[in-house]
């Protein structure tokens, strides 16, 4: 892999810190850390970058422990012209090596600990598209086997970090808190859009990041002003502001994403909130953001937000199952191109059909090149608005009729004693599938098995009702970039959970 470009990711770092060396860039455990003070971190990784041999310019591996170190590692990468892998943190070592080693990553930099680098001897692949042009290399989320590797470009993170700007007033003076972890493209916005443009980050602890008062605590004591995270951090937010609802009147923007918001969340966030506008945020990693929806204070939606609007040079089609552009009202898997979006998985087998395709047959003249396939099955009304419905590998024959385990987890979520919930597809000779529920109850509910059982009858057809539901009070678990673990749910559960099975009556 070339060595890239040298972008305005670091360019417009190193002007903060010229122009604003005391101004505080990160918030770590409650201590401040100027722009001043982040560049030193970054001089003593730039001088650990330059003992290492680096010809070739391959990818350096860091695992992405959420410090300030890491973040100036990060930089100091961006300053040297080299690519970063940003693995999660939490990934075994097994795993880890087999991932740094398919993106020919010759050294591992932990950050925190700065010693001798870890080295490998696979050669760096050749990045998709613009490859003497790679900034990061994410990846995701790993639920459905090793993590895939999603290079972006400079360029095109530099495209988003502008707009994110623009649109949720990141400047001087912007205080950001980041719930993510830093291998999730989350952080586009959170840290690197905030630190190209001279605000300041907090950066949630990993420990606390399950303590919803903890949360709270964080806005109130930075005055934050943007909070960006997945429904299950301001379903904790607003089980911890009570009621009434502790207000938190610094935030100006306040955006959820990555999954399914409850409507009865929802509707509390503008009083938790009562200062800010509210965004639903669709988006893949491949992809980055696609679409935004602003959510009427007053009048929040009770079944579903929509996805919203297609953002700046955002190109979107509906395919329906024969491949065909849905052109009116209907349904089908959505397909996108973006301006910040990978041109593809990198160390990918090229003959290995994958979900990065060529535009659409019958798209106009001026279309993007390559499109992405979400995997995501929405539904386009009569007024244009696109609705997401759930996905296509979330599709199941249940005694020969087609239910999708989404539309049962929202459901079960509709449940004002149900906190978390997960719908997973088992085979059955006879069945095909049978569909089997793993909830989190809030505390002190008093929910059964057969209360939910009753409350599915209400909205969904018989073959969509679950046939056995594990009840808990314990989170269920959480992949690297915070979606709910599937295969650890479909493992066997160890002795001693205070989980319980409970067959349906």
């Amino acid at each position: 892999m070339p060595v890239m470009k040298l972008t305005r990711l670091w360019t417009s770092f190193a002007r903060q810190v010229d122009a604003r060396p005391d101004a505080t860039a990160l918030v770590a455990r409650r201590r401040h850390i100027s722009y001043g003070e982040l560049a030193d971190l970054v001089a003593d990784a730039s001088a650990h970058l330059d003992r290492l041999d680096t010809t070739g310019g391959a990818p350096i591996g860091a695992p992405a422990t959420k410090t300030p170190r890491t973040i100036a590692l990060v930089l100091a990468c961006l300053r040297a012209g080299l690519p970063v892998v940003l693995p999660s943190a939490t990934l075994p070592a097994a795993a880890l090596r087999r991932l740094l080693d398919r993106a020919g990553c010759r050294h591992v930099v932990n950050a925190d600990d700065i010693g001798p680098a870890g080295a490998g001897e696979t050669p760096a692949p050749a990045a998709p598209g613009d490859s003497d042009d790679v900034a990061f290399v994410l990846t995701t989320s790993g639920s459905t086997g090793l993590p895939k590797l999603v290079p972006l470009t400079g360029g095109a993170v530099e495209r988003f970090v502008d707009w994110a700007a623009a649109r949720f007033d990141l400047a001087p003076g912007a205080s950001v808190l980041n719930y993510a972890p830093l291998n999730f493209d989350l952080c586009l916005l959170d840290v690197w859009a905030t630190l190209h443009h001279g605000g300041r980050v907090v950066l949630v602890d990993p420990d606390a990041a399950t303590n919803g008062r903890h949360l709270l605590d964080a806005i109130d004591d930075n005055a934050v002003t943007v909070v960006q995270a997945v429904p299950m951090a301001h379903r904790l937010m607003v089980d911890a502001a009570g009621d009434p609802a502790r207000r938190l009147a610094s935030v100006r923007h306040t955006l959820f994403t990555g999954d399914h918001m409850p409507a009865r969340c929802l509707a509390a966030l503008p009083a938790v909130f009562p200062g800010s506008r509210l965004y639903n945020v669709y988006g893949c990693t491949e992809t980055n953001d696609s679409f935004l929806y602003e959510v009427d204070r007053d009048a929040p939606p009770t079944d579903g937000v929509p996805l919203g609007t297609p953002l700046p040079g955002v190109e979107a089609v509906v395919l329906d199952s024969d491949g065909a552009v849905v052109t009116g009202e209907g349904r089908g898997e959505l397909v996108v191109a973006t301006p910040f979006q990978s041109a593809g998985y990198l160390g990918a087998d090229p003959a290995t059909p994958g979900p990065f395709v060529d535009a659409p047959e019958g798209r106009p003249p001026g279309t993007a090149a390559r499109f992405y396939r979400t995997g995501d099955v929405v539904r386009r009304d009569g007024d244009g608005v696109l609705h997401l419905e759930g996905r296509n590998d979330f599709q199941v024959k249940v005694r020969g009729t087609r239910v999708n385990t989404e539309v049962v987890e929202q459901v079960l979520l509709g449940h004002h004693e149900v906190a978390e919930a997960v719908v997973l597809a088992v085979p059955d000779p006879v069945a095909g599938h049978l569909l089997h529920a793993v909830l989190r109850r809030v505390p002190g509910a008093t929910v059964t098995t057969l209360d939910l059982r009753r409350h599915c009858a209400q909205h969904l057809p018989t073959a969509a009702i679950p046939s056995a539901f594990r009840l808990s009070e314990a989170p269920l678990p959480r992949t690297s970039t915070g979606k709910v673990d599937r295969r650890t749910l479909r493992s066997p559960r160890p002795e001693g959970t205070d989980a319980r099975k409970e067959p349906a009556r």
